[in-house]
């Protein structure tokens, strides 16, 4: 099986393109960012939407100064 990472920020357009590579076939892989924003509604709607589509895994990498 194909492996694919998707940058997934919790949005409709990431969310779509992970859908996609999923319809596709892929083995998908999520990566998000903590980089501080203001809405943290954003890590947890990507946390979920890994979930629910069933990623193999899900890397959040944060950066930023709030390291």
């Amino acid at each position: 099986m194909k492996g694919a990472v998707v940058l997934l920020s919790g949005g409709i357009d990431s969310t779509t393109t992970l859908a996609i590579a999923i319809a596709n076939g892929y083995e998908a892989y999520a990566l998000s960012f903590d980089y501080g924003q203001r809405h943290r509604i954003e890590m947890a709607a990507a946390r979920r939407i890994a979930n629910s589509l069933g990623v193999k895994k899900q890397h959040l990498r944060r950066f930023g100064a709030h390291e």
